[in-house]
C-alpha cells in the first residue's frame, strides 16, 4: 500500500484520468473529491463489497433447482 500525506486543497493523481482532492479535514473525518470519467464506478468499500456479494449470490446456481428444472422440461 502506498501511503501519501496531503493537506486540504492538495490532490493525488491516479493515471491520466483520476484525481483525488482532499477537500477538508475535521477531526477524524476527511472529505475527498474524486474527479474521474463517467464510466468509472466509484463506491465506498462497504457498498462495493455488498454489491459484489449480491452479484455472486445471483450468479450461483442451486444444483437441486437446476435438476428440477431439467426434469420438468419436456424434450423437444
Amino acid at each position: 500500500m502506498l501511503v501519501l500525506t496531503r493537506k486540504a486543497g492538495e490532490s493525488i493523481q491516479i493515471g491520466d484520468e483520476i484525481e483525488l482532492t482532499i477537500l477538508s479535514v475535521h477531526g477524524d473525518q476527511i472529505k475527498i473529491g474524486i474527479n474521474a470519467p463517467k464510466d468509472v464506478d466509484i463506491h465506498r468499500k462497504e457498498i462495493y463489497l455488498s454489491i459484489k456479494e449480491s452479484n455472486n449470490e445471483a450468479a450461483s446456481i442451486d444444483e437441486s433447482l437446476l435438476s428440477k428444472l431439467k426434469a420438468d422440461k419436456p424434450d423437444l
